[in-house]
Parts: C-alpha cells; structure tokens; sequence
C-alpha cells in the first residue's frame, strides 16, 4: 500500500522583506516621478505665482489691494513662495519646503473661501496634495537638515 504524499509548497530564494518591496526598476520610477513634480512645482511657484507679485503685475496689485494687504502683502507672499519654489529644487530642504508651501496654501484657500467666495479655492487645494506627498516621500532629508543646524550653532 503506498503512503499518502502531502504537496510541497515551492520555495522561494527571496527574503520575506524582499518579496513586499516593488522592484528595484519601480523605484527609481517612482523616485523619477516625484522629481519631476518637484522640479514642475517649483517652476509653478517661481515663475506663475511668484514672478507676477514680485514684479508687481496689475492683476497680482488689484488681488491683493481688494484683499486689503496691499504691496507690502503681495511682495511678502511672492518672497515666500520664490523662497519654496527655489527650494523645492534643493535635496536637504525639499521636505521642509513642501511643508511650508503646503501651509501657505492652506492660507490661500482660507482667503479663496473667506475674501473672494471660494472663486478660485480648488487651486491651493489641488496643489497641497503633491506637495504633502513631497514632504512625506522626502521625510528622511529633515534628519539630515537638522544634523546641518546642528553643526551651524
């Protein structure tokens, strides 16, 4: 009489860690990718938002009068957002960039909604959700940037 045989199941060479990471082709895909929204969102800040308020461009002056913040307001926002559109671009701050470009829109929604009756609120709103996968894709840079201020004081 012959012995019942249990089915083995195929073995594999791959570490169990390894089998839940994409390949390594899929990475650098996805690290491609995230660059090129960096690189188009920093060319967004600096030269669609930035430029015109720092050139004061009648359509950016008329904004911000009718917001009440005047030139004062419009050139202090057009430093902000040339200073994070610059910085997007640099690998140490780009995190910290996406953060603080992320929360200056959060105020520009707030402004959208609250002085011009949501008009144009979809924008900042559109523009948060790639820079909030920036700082968190680009999280481990914050370790390094506080090493550099470290070393500064």
């Amino acid at each position: 009489m012959s012995e019942p045989t249990t089915p083995v199941a195929p073995t594999t060479s791959l570490p169990a860690s390894a089998a839940a990471e994409p390949p390594a082709s899929g990475r650098r895909a996805a690290r491609v990718a995230l660059r090129v929204v960096q690189v188009l969102l920093g060319l967004f800040f600096v030269f669609a938002s930035a430029l015109p308020k720092l050139i004061a461009h009648p359509s950016a002056v008329e904004i911000f009068d009718e917001m009440g913040w005047g030139r004062t307001g419009m050139y202090s926002i057009g430093v902000l957002e040339l200073a994070g559109g610059v910085a997007l671009l640099v690998p140490v701050l780009q995190s910290v960039s996406a953060v603080a470009l992320s929360a200056l829109m959060v105020g520009a929604f707030s402004v959208q909604l609250t002085v011009f009756d949501g008009q144009n609120a979809a924008t900042p709103v559109v523009l948060i959700v790639p820079l909030a996968l920036i700082a968190w894709a680009r999280r481990d840079r914050n370790a390094q940037l506080l090493r550099l201020v470290r070393r500064q004081v």
